[in-house]
């Protein structure tokens, strides 16, 4: 075959070679050159042979440049003497191609395939109206044929997506769209899905469709959408990630059906019926609305009263019948019984002899005559009075006997101490002949406190012919009444029918002074008691105020465990503002709903009307045993109308409010100040509250009788202050240091009992050294002071130390051992410490002193974690070193998220101020390396900020 040479716009000639037309000839260069120099281009055909065009069997495709490597296009065509490459119009240099010939077998014809390598250069060096393009020309016989065009680009992908998706909060069975607009790029982007880093098969679940321009849409929303959602758009080039987008598919809660009307709740008058419902058809799910409406109806209903019968006036006498007798009769009618009334009693006819005894029977004088029946009534009278007599003497001498033989197998008191070993047993009284091993002395050791669990039986109780045993503070409102003891029990102040008191105005000697009048109780009244607990009457509200400015400070409610961080900068420059801060000490205003308990004090922080740049932190104890599988506690704010209302639950991810729940107390971050309380739902029967109990001890009256008063209070400083201030009034002594109880809500009641007694030197009234408090009223206590009381006699006013073991234990529960041996002089006894005194000096503390960090270093600290960092070394990590791993988003909506955790860390460490541990915690991320608790004073001066050896520095 012939070849022919193509210049590409060189200046020299050009040569090639001529079809075959039976003959060959040769075109001179200077031919050529003469053509080459008139502007002509290389012929668009060729005379030729009869024959057949060029017919491509491959032609050049479009092709994308990818970062520098060079594209090859490839074109291939029979018959074809020569196939060349046009770019953008103009011929590529022969050089520049690279042609293979081969043979069809099946035709004989010549197959020619031509390559060319295109470069990124040569792409971007072109400037035309159109993208850079090549096409093939092939050369036969007959004349030449063109492929098509292909057009070369350069492929790239940007980084940022032009929309990322959006987050959502959807109602269930709502309609989901995110939208998504992936990075411009050539080729054009690819979009896939990606849910919680698993793509999406919108093919395999028809609810889904990701059809419609990159968007995703979820037709009917199901609780298995919600999810982190994530848009992937790819091409030759690279992938890119949107950011992530947040689906929640909440559920609002419906009213599941009415129940039944409950019966009246009294048996006579006017009262009240009730209904309830549940906010569980559907319950409220992923912050879904709670229900709208009432959980409870009432109605007012009347019950008709029992109305006994009573007897109308005798009748007259009837006329004196044969039998010398007359009848009156009376009726039941005035008025006669009423719904279920009793019947009038006695008889509603009498009959008497109406002659005075002179009634004739066989023609003489009734009275001179003497009947065998009258002479045999006497006799049956007679003896039967003897008989009655006879009993009675019998039954007496009985009594005297059983009593006489149980005062010589029992004792005074329990001294069966098996309570501390084995759990509650039938109690074993007995006389105590030889010497005592219990009696007080110097060297006497004193038993180990233990805690143990036991499921033993209840133990006996005989509360018959007990008299009232309590202060007078007790009573309230009765607070001028004094009650005479002899034995102890639990007195309810919550019961209805109340024990009548006469009262009797005696003068006694009582702790600090106070003269108080006592009465006894009424005889009829001394029926057996069920143990109850007694109230004590507090204060309606602790409260505390101090005046803050721009550089913020700490408000501390002394002993109570509540405190108020301002942080520097939450008030406006040259503002200030009184803030306030109180503890509801009355009966709570929460009122619990079904399984729900209150956990912590009512603490209120104002004004409300105050508004902040910044998050302040609350800090509110909580008796709860923390844990998420056997506790739901919810963080609840009182509103203006005074409805409570949920903020949030402590596990609940929010950006309006975080909770960090600590063993004993739950850190607040608000933005704005009201009433806020902690409650808590029992998911298991594990649930468990933390009781302190404590046990006081006090003198009577009676110089020969002794208190003790054991308390089993809500593990709070608050509740416990409330006990501690009311026994001051009343000159209570703390006898041994409180202890905590952990009460499960298992429903079972709780002991308590006195044990181990010194014989001979005192005693308790047998049956009545151990009670019991039904598990609804130390459950739900809501915060009040429950004590019990019992009462001890000294046999001597010589006697004046006294042991013995006060036992509190929950059935099938814990246990706790409280060791009492105390004198019960004031000038022998020793004393206990109530509360640790730190956080009662500086109730109110305004400015730098108020806080542990130097607001120097926490100025740097905020500049380098605030920061974003690729290594990851940024605020997420200084909050994972300070162990809170939970709700990051809503510290990521702070314009300061360091500082925001900054102010936590302030919060929780108010009496520590332990700044070693986070100078360690900063070392580990790798941020700095100097510890914070050696700061030199100079350079505190130098900050202006001077601090106290007190707060820690």
């Amino acid at each position: 075959m012939a070849r022919a040479a193509v210049a590409g716009g060189g200046a020299g000639g050009a040569h090639w070679w001529l079809p075959w037309l039976g003959l060959c000839f040769w075109a001179t260069g200077a031919a050529a050159a003469r053509g080459t120099d008139n502007g002509e281009t290389l012929p668009e055909s060729i005379p030729s042979a009869p024959g057949t065009l060029p017919h491509f069997i491959e032609e050049p495709d479009d092709a994308y440049i990818i970062k520098s490597n060079p594209i090859a296009l490839r074109c291939k065509a029979r018959p074809a003497m020569q196939i060349f490459f046009k770019c953008n119009g103009e011929w590529v240099h022969q050089n520049e191609h690279v042609s293979e010939e081969s043979l069809d077998e099946s035709s004989g014809l010549k197959v020619r395939e031509v390559f060319i390598n295109v470069t990124r250069q040569q792409v971007e060096d072109f400037h035309g109206p159109e993208d850079y393009w090549c096409q093939c020309v092939a050369w036969s016989h007959l004349g030449t044929s063109k492929s098509r065009k292909a057009s070369v680009r350069i492929a790239y992908l940007r980084k940022n997506f032009e929309q990322d998706p959006q987050g959502r909060e959807v109602p269930i069975e709502g309609m989901i769209v995110l939208h998504c607009r992936p990075p411009e790029g050539v080729p054009a982007a690819e979009v896939e899905w990606l849910k919680n880093e698993e793509p999406i098969d919108s093919e395999q679940d028809e609810n889904i469709d990701t059809r419609a321009d990159h968007n995703l849409i979820i037709r009917q929303a199901r609780l298995s959408d919600s999810g982190n959602y994530t848009c992937m758009a790819a091409n030759i080039v690279a992938k890119r990630r949107s950011l992530s987008a947040t689906v929640v598919v909440y559920v609002n809660g419906g009213w599941s059906s009415w129940t039944e009307w409950s019966a009246c709740n009294v048996r006579c008058g006017r009262g009240w019926q009730k209904r309830s419902r549940t906010c569980t058809n559907p319950a409220p799910l992923n912050g879904g609305a709670f229900c709208e409406g009432m959980s409870v109806q009432k109605i007012t209903c009347t019950s008709l009263c029992p109305v006994d019968g009573s007897w109308e006036v005798w009748s007259e006498w009837s006329v004196c019948s044969p039998e010398c007798e007359h009848l009156r009769i009376r009726e039941c009618t005035a008025p006669p019984p009423r719904n279920g009334g009793k019947f009038c009693e006695g008889l509603s006819q009498e009959s008497e002899n109406c002659t005075d005894g002179l009634c004739i029977l066989d023609k003489k004088p009734l009275h001179e005559i003497k009947p065998q029946s009258i002479e045999n009534a006497s006799d049956i009278a007679l003896y039967s009075g003897l008989g009655a007599a006879v009993v009675a003497v019998a039954v007496l001498v009985i009594g005297i006997t059983l009593y006489r033989r149980s005062q010589s197998d029992y004792g005074v008191d329990v001294i069966d101490s098996s309570a501390l070993t084995g759990g509650f047993q039938t109690f074993n009284f007995k006389t105590v002949r030889q010497g005592n091993s219990l009696l007080l002395n110097s060297s006497m050791q004193p038993d180990l406190t233990v805690s143990r669990t036991y499921s033993g039986p209840i133990c006996l109780q005989d509360p018959l012919d007990k008299e009232l045993m309590t202060e007078s503070s007790l009573f309230n409102p009765l607070s001028d009444i004094k009650v005479k003891v002899q034995s102890s029990f639990m007195v309810s102040l919550g019961v209805s029918e109340r024990a009548e008191y006469h009262g009797k105005n005696h003068s006694g000697t009582f702790p600090h002074g106070n003269n108080r009048s006592f009465s006894t109780m009424h005889p009829r009244n001394k029926t057996p008691y069920i143990q109850n607990l007694s109230s004590l009457p507090t204060r309606t509200e602790l409260r505390t105020t101090g005046v803050f400015g721009h550089l913020g400070g700490r408000l501390v409610m002394p002993n109570t465990g509540v405190s108020l961080l301002i942080p520097h900068g939450a008030i406006l420059e040259e503002n200030s503002w009184e803030i306030y801060m109180s503890i509801n000490q009355g009966e709570p205003s929460l009122q619990s709903d079904g399984s729900e308990v209150l956990l912590s004090p009512e603490v209120t922080c104002g004004p409300p009307d105050m508004i902040v740049t910044t998050p302040f932190a609350l800090t509110i104890p909580h008796c709860a045993d923390v844990s998420s599988e056997h506790w739901n506690i919810h963080l609840k704010k009182r509103t203006q109308q005074g409805k409570w209302e949920e903020v949030m639950s402590v596990e609940d991810e929010s950006t309006s409010c975080y909770c960090l729940l600590d063993p004993f107390a739950c850190h607040v971050l608000l933005d704005s100040f009201g009433t806020y309380a902690l409650t808590g739902e029992p998911i298991t029967d594990c649930a468990v509250k933390q009781l302190k109990v404590a046990v006081f001890g006090c003198m009577s009256c009676n110089s020969l009788d002794y208190n003790l008063r054991v308390y089993c209070v809500d593990n709070t400083p608050c509740a416990f202050q409330e006990v501690v201030s009311d026994e001051r009034h009343q000159g209570g002594q703390l006898l041994e240091e409180p202890k905590l109880l952990h009460f499960k809500g298992n429903t079972f009641s709780l002991q308590i009992s006195v044990l181990d007694i010194p014989p001979f030197l005192w005693r308790i009234k047998p049956f009545t050294a151990c009670q019991e408090v039904p598990f609804s009223r130390v459950w739900c206590s809501n915060r009040q002071p429950l004590h019990c009381a019992f009462s001890l006699e000294r046999y001597t006013p010589t006697t004046t130390q006294l042991s013995c073991k006060i036992c509190i234990r929950q059935l099938k529960g814990h246990e706790q051992i409280l060791q009492v041996q105390t004198s019960i002089l004031e000038s022998e006894r020793e004393t206990i410490t109530f509360f640790a005194q730190e956080d009662s000096t500086f109730p109110a503390q305004t400015g730098p002193k108020a806080f542990k960090i130097p607001y120097s270093i926490r100025q740097r600290i905020c500049a380098t974690f605030d920061t974003p960092n690729a290594k990851g070394k940024d605020w997420q990590m200084l909050a994972q070193k300070n162990s809170i791993n939970r709700n990051l988003s809503y510290f990521a909506t702070q314009s300061s998220p360091s500082a925001v955790i900054l102010n936590l860390w302030e919060a929780r460490h108010q009496h520590d101020g332990d700044l070693d541990s986070l100078a360690c915690a900063l070392e580990e991320i790798g941020r700095t390396h100097t510890k914070l608790s050696n700061i030199t004073e100079s350079q505190l001066d130098e900050a202006d900020f001077n601090y106290s050896r007190q707060n820690g520095l």
